[in-house]
């Protein structure tokens, strides 16, 4: 197996790596990174299009729940790996140790190409686009005065090009890569005090639905038997209707991962990081189909798109897809809009904040494997992995000017699930070539759990690669995986062949 030479595990747990990392994240802190990373605006949002896709009640909350199991399940199986590698650059260090190099770059490199780069351009055009509520004036019209040009793509066309809502979408993402700049410490602070912010928000969203936004039309609109179920007819059509309408849902709950990039600076990794896993994934999950609940208690699930008001829209055509905004507006009307605006850009800057955190780990860890550039690997004086941050962010701001933020996470879906499934299969892999290896948390309901996600994940993947309506996305992110095999040769041919030095940059 093409391998890179690491340093043992026991030395790993307690040093942080080969690294100046400060182990400064407690467990609480670990969790609020898994939650807050989790937790954007697509809870608010894309429940407007799966309800459109599954066609009743009923499927809108068996898609939130199979999201919720399968995110579960994937948390379960991580949380052996993350007590065992307890090192930044997570997953990527979870395929590396149990696949090989080239997997493990593979996952880096599309990390950073797309999947992080584009997660946060997506989460910080959508953060400018709830701003665009309170200030008009930051509109998505690209400006003419400047350069600006079209191109074609098979998910539509994309025009490149600034404006007011990509540079409020850029400035949000240098401020919080500056608070990071300033250390681990300054980072925790916000994902903490801003999760707990966003999370109380969506449970009075919970509790709002329950109680005064309760409304007699939507629960007999939903909940009789006939409305409920709908007409759905179990055919093959439905089912790749049915993967097609996760993606909004498995996105929203993505990033749960996040935590296990930067493991080098959890407390007691062993014990918390496991933890950290199944308390943020399960408490975020629960509070999603609980959300969706409450919508479904507010709103009709079946709308006119021509509809005059929130109601005769329904959750299928709430109007921009904002059914969370539309919830709110049964009861408090215009300055519904407003309240959601406000908790939306809240939870949007949380979320970013803790993909900023987490992803440059990754290209610090692969720069110690000298599958990056050198200069990735070096940590400020604030312990930060510093140019990491920076060119995470300057890639970040090109995908912003493109405005194809939507667009690419589509094109990743069927990739980020396959690596999801190749972590797990490595689960399986480590058991059988390290049967010795300490492994202070054993997944839970091995194998059976872990073989279940695997099979879930790979479905659903095949789902995609079927559907007309994912198809050509699905493609395009195999294509960009796959254009990493030479990018991998290139690198180790010609890239450093010495490992960095443990080192840090007095700047």
């Amino acid at each position: 197996m093409d391998s890179v030479a690491s340093v043992s595990d026991a030395a790993a747990a307690e040093a942080g790596d080969h690294t100046g990392f400060i182990r400064a994240l407690t467990l609480t802190d670990a969790t609020m990174l898994v939650a807050g990373s989790m937790i954007g605006s697509g809870v608010f949002i894309v429940s407007a299009d799966i309800g459109r896709t599954v066609g009743s009640p009923f499927w809108l909350l068996v898609v939130w729940s199979v999201t919720a199991v399968m995110t579960v399940l994937g948390a379960l199986a991580y949380g052996e790996l993350a007590a065992m590698f307890p090192r930044a650059g997570g997953q990527y260090v979870f395929l590396r140790e149990s696949l090989g190099a080239l997997p493990g770059f593979l996952y880096g490199w599309t990390l950073f190409l797309i999947i992080q780069t584009g997660l946060i351009a997506a989460v910080a055009v959508a953060f400018a686009n709830f701003v665009s509520v309170l200030v008009p004036a930051v509109t998505p019209a690209v400006f003419t005065w400047l350069p600006r040009f079209d191109i074609t793509a098979s998910g539509g066309n994309i025009t490149v090009g600034l404006s007011p809502q990509r540079l409020v979408a850029i400035a949000s993402v240098w401020l919080l890569t500056g608070i990071n700049l300033r250390g681990v410490r300054e980072g925790k602070a916000v994902q903490t005090s801003v999760t707990v912010v966003k999370t109380a928000v969506l449970i009075l969203l919970i509790l709002f639905g329950f109680t005064a936004g309760r409304h007699p039309a939507a629960l007999a609109a939903n909940f009789t038997p006939g409305h409920f179920v709908g007409l759905t007819v179990l055919t093959p059509a439905f089912a790749l209707a049915f993967a097609a309408a996760l993606v909004g849902s498995l996105f929203s709950a993505d990033a749960w991962n996040s935590v296990t990039f930067a493991a080098a600076e959890v407390q007691n990794p062993r014990r918390n990081l496991p933890l950290a896993l199944v308390l943020g994934t399960g408490g975020v999950t629960l509070l999603y189909v609980l959300t969706n609940v409450a919508y479904l208690s507010t709103l009709p699930f079946v709308g006119d798109p021509h509809g005059a008001t929130v109601m005769a829209r329904g959750i299928q055509y709430a109007t921009q897809d904002r059914v969370g905004t539309a919830a709110i507006e049964t009861v408090f009307g215009g300055a519904g809009a407003a309240i959601m605006a406000v908790a939306i850009l809240i939870s949007c800057f949380g979320c970013n904040n803790g993909l900023i955190l987490s992803g440059a780990r990754v290209l610090y860890a692969m720069a110690h494997d000298n599958l990056f550039f050198e200069r990735t690997g070096v940590l400020n004086r604030r312990q930060a992995p510093g140019a990491a941050l920076v060119v995470q962010a300057t890639w970040t701001t090109i995908l912003c000017l493109t405005g194809t933020y939507s667009q690419l996470l589509n094109y990743v879906v069927f990739a980020v699930l396959i690596f999801y499934v190749l972590t797990t299969i490595g689960l399986f892999v480590l058991r059988r070539t390290r049967p010795d290896a300490e492994r202070p948390y054993r997944a839970f309901g091995y194998p059976f759990l872990p073989a279940l996600y695997i099979v879930l994940a790979s479905a659903v993947a095949v789902g995609l690669l079927l559907a007309d309506k994912t198809r050509a996305q699905a493609l395009t992110g195999l294509v960009l995986v796959l254009l990493g095999v030479p990018v991998y040769y290139l690198w180790r041919g010609f890239g450093p062949r010495t490992p960095l030095a443990a080192s840090t940059d007095p700047r």
